[in-house]
Protein backbone atom coordinates (compact mmCIF):
# COMPACT_ATOMS: atom_id res chain seq x y z
CA UNK A 1 0.00 0.00 0.00
CA UNK A 2 1.59 2.90 -1.01
CA UNK A 3 1.71 5.80 1.81
CA UNK A 4 2.03 9.52 1.67
CA UNK A 5 2.17 11.29 4.90
CA UNK A 6 1.76 14.83 5.79
CA UNK A 7 3.22 16.85 7.62
CA UNK A 8 3.75 20.65 8.94
CA UNK A 9 0.44 21.47 10.37
CA UNK A 10 -0.98 23.52 13.17
CA UNK A 11 -2.80 26.85 14.73
CA UNK A 12 -1.37 29.88 13.16
CA UNK A 13 -2.90 33.62 13.40
CA UNK A 14 -4.30 35.45 10.14
CA UNK A 15 -1.24 36.89 8.06
CA UNK A 16 0.85 34.15 9.29
CA UNK A 17 2.63 31.63 7.43
CA UNK A 18 3.25 27.66 7.63
CA UNK A 19 4.67 25.49 5.32
CA UNK A 20 3.63 21.69 4.63
CA UNK A 21 5.63 18.46 3.33
CA UNK A 22 4.31 15.21 2.23
CA UNK A 23 6.93 12.64 1.86
CA UNK A 24 6.24 9.76 -0.98
CA UNK A 25 7.50 6.14 -1.68
CA UNK A 26 9.52 7.02 -4.90
CA UNK A 27 7.30 4.64 -6.66
CA UNK A 28 4.24 7.06 -6.46
CA UNK A 29 6.73 9.98 -6.79
CA UNK A 30 9.11 9.97 -9.53
CA UNK A 31 7.89 11.83 -12.82
CA UNK A 32 4.61 11.97 -11.55
CA UNK A 33 2.50 15.19 -10.58
CA UNK A 34 1.90 16.05 -7.05
CA UNK A 35 -1.18 17.91 -5.71
CA UNK A 36 -2.38 19.79 -2.04
CA UNK A 37 -5.95 19.76 -1.64
CA UNK A 38 -8.11 20.81 1.45
CA UNK A 39 -11.75 20.67 2.92
CA UNK A 40 -12.98 22.72 5.33
CA UNK A 41 -15.73 21.77 7.46
CA UNK A 42 -18.80 21.42 5.88
CA UNK A 43 -17.38 21.68 2.41
CA UNK A 44 -16.10 19.21 -0.10
CA UNK A 45 -12.60 18.57 -0.81
CA UNK A 46 -10.97 21.09 -3.70
CA UNK A 47 -8.12 21.89 -5.33
CA UNK A 48 -5.26 23.82 -3.94
CA UNK A 49 -2.39 23.45 -6.43
CA UNK A 50 -0.45 21.27 -8.15
CA UNK A 51 2.74 20.50 -9.87
CA UNK A 52 4.13 18.90 -12.58
CA UNK A 53 6.33 15.69 -12.53
CA UNK A 54 9.08 17.73 -13.97
CA UNK A 55 8.73 20.39 -11.31
CA UNK A 56 8.45 22.72 -14.37
CA UNK A 57 4.69 23.63 -14.02
CA UNK A 58 2.18 24.35 -11.21
CA UNK A 59 -1.70 25.36 -10.87
CA UNK A 60 -3.11 27.07 -8.15
CA UNK A 61 -6.66 27.72 -7.10
CA UNK A 62 -7.83 31.07 -7.47
CA UNK A 63 -7.75 31.70 -3.76
CA UNK A 64 -4.57 30.88 -3.06
CA UNK A 65 -2.95 32.39 -6.12
CA UNK A 66 0.12 34.58 -4.87
CA UNK A 67 -0.05 33.58 -1.15
CA UNK A 68 0.70 29.70 -1.72
CA UNK A 69 3.68 28.05 -3.60
CA UNK A 70 3.72 24.63 -4.62
CA UNK A 71 7.61 23.17 -4.79
CA UNK A 72 9.20 19.58 -4.92
CA UNK A 73 12.20 18.12 -4.03
CA UNK A 74 12.74 14.59 -6.03
CA UNK A 75 16.16 14.02 -4.19
CA UNK A 76 13.74 13.29 -0.88
CA UNK A 77 10.17 12.31 -2.42
CA UNK A 78 8.44 15.17 -0.97
CA UNK A 79 6.25 18.34 -2.01
CA UNK A 80 5.93 21.03 -0.06
CA UNK A 81 3.34 23.81 0.26
CA UNK A 82 4.58 27.13 1.51
CA UNK A 83 1.21 29.39 2.77
CA UNK A 84 1.93 32.85 3.72
CA UNK A 85 -0.49 35.53 4.32
CA UNK A 86 -2.92 32.76 5.48
CA UNK A 87 -6.76 33.78 6.14
CA UNK A 88 -9.69 31.84 8.24
CA UNK A 89 -11.30 30.88 5.30
CA UNK A 90 -7.54 28.77 4.67
CA UNK A 91 -8.88 26.68 7.65
CA UNK A 92 -8.66 22.89 6.45
CA UNK A 93 -7.66 19.52 6.21
CA UNK A 94 -4.66 19.57 3.74
CA UNK A 95 -4.30 16.43 2.02
CA UNK A 96 -1.56 15.18 -0.49
CA UNK A 97 -1.67 13.44 -3.44
CA UNK A 98 0.09 11.59 -5.77
CA UNK A 99 -1.26 11.86 -9.64
CA UNK A 100 -1.49 8.61 -11.95
CA UNK A 101 0.46 10.87 -14.49
CA UNK A 102 3.34 13.36 -15.04
CA UNK A 103 0.49 16.32 -15.91
CA UNK A 104 -0.35 18.96 -13.64
CA UNK A 105 -3.92 18.48 -12.51
CA UNK A 106 -6.66 19.86 -10.76
CA UNK A 107 -8.61 17.30 -10.94
CA UNK A 108 -8.79 14.74 -8.14
CA UNK A 109 -10.15 11.99 -9.87
CA UNK A 110 -6.42 12.01 -11.58
CA UNK A 111 -4.86 11.24 -8.14
CA UNK A 112 -4.07 7.39 -7.17
CA UNK A 113 -2.68 8.46 -4.11
CA UNK A 114 -3.88 10.07 -1.04
CA UNK A 115 -2.48 11.05 2.43
CA UNK A 116 -3.95 11.48 5.29
CA UNK A 117 -4.09 14.89 6.03
CA UNK A 118 -2.88 17.72 8.25
CA UNK A 119 -4.98 19.95 9.83
CA UNK A 120 -4.33 24.09 9.31
CA UNK A 121 -5.99 26.28 11.48
CA UNK A 122 -6.21 29.78 11.06
CA UNK A 123 -6.93 32.09 13.73
CA UNK A 124 -7.92 35.90 14.06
Amino acid sequence: QVQLVESGGGLVQAGGSLRLSCAAPELAFKNKAMGWFRQAPGKERAPVATISGSGANALYARSVQGRFTISRDDAKNTVYLEMSNLQLEDTAVYYCAAARDTWATMGSREYAHWGRGTQVTVSS
